[in-house]
């Protein structure tokens, strides 16, 4: 191919190669061809030659050889060149570029050139690849450039400075006199870069933002002007007068209103007539429209001209246009939380937005729709959500299962509601839910008393139904084993009454171990329900213990550990069978630490190392960075750590309150001597933070024995509920916590609450206890823990 052959040619020839080895030839030899004539002194087709170059590049091949061409063309003072020059600097050449210092002069130059053509060229390069240096040396021309007659340049070097206060953010102050004077131009070009340039000058000065804010009833005339103007062919795009204008001075208007009540008064009226006269048909319209809407949602604007702006978003969800749909979603979102009502009256749309066919419309409905949930509305809204659950892509049924679950929690009708609602979720998605809500739905049951025989009749037909669903299947089998002797029963006035015998259950629990379906954890569940059962039921517990014994040598550790343990239960401890398997009290929800004695996994913050000292105020220490849970509560000690036992119901071994003291019995040695009354228990106070005080009391009960008091008030003006108090001691240590007086501490210490803790040391270990406090108080929940490490009067006693 001739080195000669024109643009158009080479387009052609590159297009027509059938390979992409015959179009790399093709390239090749062109590139070599322009090399030779860039070499050449005097080359009359250098403009030619570089524009081909920039075809190439914008191929994706290298071009790069082709830089000091740029620069030598844009120095030329034939217009032809420097258009092509201009063109190359701004795709070949970039701030990282050392050639690109090379054109500083030249734009300088070009600035100040008579033709406004040849201007622009050097004001579109600067805007595009121009450098902080660049801009700092060239920004007095820009300004000047502001100041011309000439609107075409003034457009131009408006969106010049604008690059130039991205660049270099202190120059910011020299463009914003210039930037202000441009707002009184006719020229809509003019006008659109100004507003751009103000934009950006207000995003990043505050003090410029304040300065522009008198610029408001200016930009609202412009404004107005434009909504109202008649039809204008050079502007009107689909019936909307210069919409891209629109836009631009509704963004600015929302930076300027932003927290300023003033702009925000003067803006409204303007806004609420975009509102309402901008037409909706055409996607033009839309843009407007949206633009008004987050302005007015913004701003300071008036409660009538938020719920107009939330009525538009409602058309939105009306539209066709997916992509309409999914911005007023967007919208709607981040309003829900101020404009609960104004959003509430569009939940029907919203619901409907459940079956759009397009993924992404169906996330954000679905965020929206839980958004929406409120104690008036649970039941029907729940309705929806249940049937979306059931027919939603695999990939939103765990956001669904859980936005179900956080909803039906808070807003809850009734307590058989809530525990039907989260069933329904199981037996829909249970493989999708989180594992924290078996143990969640655990507590729930155990806390309706009243619905235990309906639960448990409910679970047994849904195992029966599927175990696929490892969740379901798990609180299933947990029921049965606490509730069985319930289900045997057959009575239950909520649900019609099936007769069950012993052996049904036993096969049921049976087909959940042998099934392939089962993990582990579930295999674990059934097994300690099949325990349990044996002290339920009275005619297969021979069976029970053959069940047992087989997996005693299961390949899963967990499950052979299990069983080999429930095995020592029938052998070696049959008679203490009944108390270890009894069914298990009532589980308080904010007292983990008193219920199964597992970890929560929470930090605790603000933890305290209390010394107390006999007749002296505990003062607070510094809190410790350290991480807490109820089975290490002392993390540093030097021995294991047993939580309390009371959440087992029962406490072997414990002393009672009936000992004398040591005192009387010293008196006793003395024959006819009657003991002299005993001074009461010394009161410190182990805790004060917030308003609520905690105080202990030591009365010993025995050699080993030891009877703590804690006690509860509350000095602010508000009441405290769910209050709780959990303690922790060395291993050795037994521990026993006694039901407390009550969980409600009213405002201003009216009422105490107290909780006593019996301990048994009968290794005289180094007796430390740490206690946890948790409550809630004007809808916030509050927790600190207080580490006791001596007890008051107990010195000399070995403790």
């Amino acid at each position: 191919m001739s080195p000669s052959v024109p643009l158009q040619e080479m387009i052609r020839a590159i297009r027509s190669a059938r390979t992409q080895c015959e179009e790399r030839g093709v390239i090749q030899r062109e590139c070599a061809a322009i090399r030779a004539q860039f070499r050449q002194s005097d080359n009359g087709g250098r403009s030619h030659n570089l524009a081909k170059l920039l075809y190439v590049h914008m191929l994706g091949y290298p071009a790069h050889f082709g830089q000091m061409e740029c620069v030598r063309m844009i120095a030329s003072p034939r217009y032809s060149e420097k258009r092509v020059g201009y063109l190359g600097a701004m795709m070949l050449l970039d701030e990282k570029q050392d050639a690109s210092l090379l054109i500083t002069n030249s734009i300088k130059n070009d600035l100040s050139h008579s033709n406004q053509y040849v201007q622009s060229l050097a004001l579109c390069t600067l805007a595009c690849m121009g450098s902080a240096e660049m801009c700092r040396d060239l920004a007095p021309e820009i300004d000047r450039l502001l100041r011309a007659s000439n609107s075409y340049i003034k457009k131009k070097a408006a969106l010049c400075a604008v690059h130039i206060v991205r660049k270099v953010h202190d120059l910011g102050e020299m463009f914003a006199p210039a930037a202000r004077s441009l707002l009184a131009e006719k020229n809509h070009g003019v006008l659109h870069g100004a507003v751009v340039l103000i934009t950006e000058l207000c995003e990043r000065n505050p003090e410029t933002l304040e300065r522009f804010r008198k610029a408001v009833p200016d930009l609202v005339q412009i404004m107005k002007g434009l909504v109202i103007s008649g039809y204008s062919p050079e502007h009107d795009v689909a019936g909307i007068s210069d919409p891209f204008l629109q836009v631009r001075i509704l963004r600015l208007l929302r930076i300027l209103g932003h927290n300023n009540e003033a702009a925000s008064d003067a803006m409204n009226d303007l806004l609420a007539q975009v509102a309402t006269n901008t037409d909706s048909t055409k996607t033009v319209g839309n843009a407007v429209l949206y633009e008004t809407v987050l302005t007015v949602l913004d701003i300071k604007s008036e409660s009538g001209l938020r719920v107009l702006a939330v009525n538009i978003l409602g058309r939105f969800l009306l539209n066709n246009d997916r992509n309409i749909r999914y911005i007023a979603m967007i919208s709607l979102q981040k309003i829900v939380g101020t404009d609960h009502n104004a959003v509430q009256r569009h939940r029907g749309t919203i619901v409907d937005c459940l079956k759009d066919q397009d993924a992404s419309v169906k996330r954000r409905a679905l965020d929206l729709s839980l958004a929406l949930v409120s104690a008036s509305n649970i039941r029907s809204m729940m309705k929806e959500l249940l049937i979306f659950l059931s027919s939603c892509p695999p990939e939103l049924r765990a956001q669904a299962a859980s936005g179900i679950f956080i909803a039906a929690e808070r807003y809850a009708p009734s307590q058989r509601w809530h525990i039907d609602t989260i069933l329904h979720v199981l037996t829909t998605a249970g493989g999708d839910v989180r594992d924290e809500t078996v143990p969640n739905l655990i507590q729930l049951i155990t806390n309706a008393s009243e619905l235990h025989c309906y639960t448990v009749h409910k679970l047994y037909r849904a195992l029966l139904t599927d175990i696929s669903q490892q969740s379901l299947v798990q609180v299933a089998c947990w029921c049965i084993g606490e509730y069985g002797d319930l289900l045997l029963r057959g009575e239950c006035q909520e649900t019609e009454p099936v007769q069950v015998s012993e052996d049904d259950v036993l096969d049921a629990l049976e087909t959940v171990l042998q099934s392939h379906m089962s993990s582990p954890a579930t295999r674990g569940f059934a097994l300690t329900a099949t325990m349990k059962l044996s002290t339920r039921i009275t005619d297969n517990v021979d069976r029970i213990r053959s069940i047992v014994s087989i997996y005693g040598s299961c390949i899963d550790v967990e499950l052979q550990q299990r069983a080999v343990e429930y095995n020592a239960l029938f052998k070696k401890y049959d008679h203490m069978r009944a108390a270890v398997l009894e069914r298990m009290p009532v589980i308080e929800k904010n007292a983990p630490g008193q219920t199964n004695g597992e970890s929560t996994g929470e930090p605790i913050k603000d933890i305290q190392s209390v010394k107390v000292k006999q007749g002296e105020p505990l003062l607070p220490q510094p809190p410790a960075n350290q991480v807490c849970d109820l089975l290490d509560l002392l993390g540093g000690s030097e021995e294991t750590l047993q939580p309390s036992p009371a959440a087992a119901g029962t406490a072997p071994g414990l002393p009672t309150n009936t000992a004398s003291t040591a005192g009387g019995d010293l008196l006793d040695l003395l024959g006819g001597l009657e003991p002299t009354p005993l001074a009461p228990a010394p009161t410190v106070q182990v805790y004060e933070k917030d308003g609520v005080t905690l105080t202990m009391s030591c009365e010993k009960q025995s050699a080993s024995g030891l009877t703590v008091t804690l006690t509860a008030s509350n000095s602010t003006e508000s009441d405290i509920s769910s209050l709780t108090l959990q303690a922790a001691v060395p291993k050795s240590v037994q521990l026993h916590m006694k039901a407390p007086s009550g969980d409600f501490l009213p405002a201003r210490g009216a009422a105490k609450v107290t909780q006593m803790v019996v301990l048994n040391n009968p290794n005289k270990v180094n007796l430390k206890m740490r206690v946890r406090i948790s409550y809630s108080s004007q809808g916030s929940a509050f927790q600190d823990t207080i580490q006791i490490d001596s007890f008051p009067g107990l010195s000399a006693a070995g403790h």
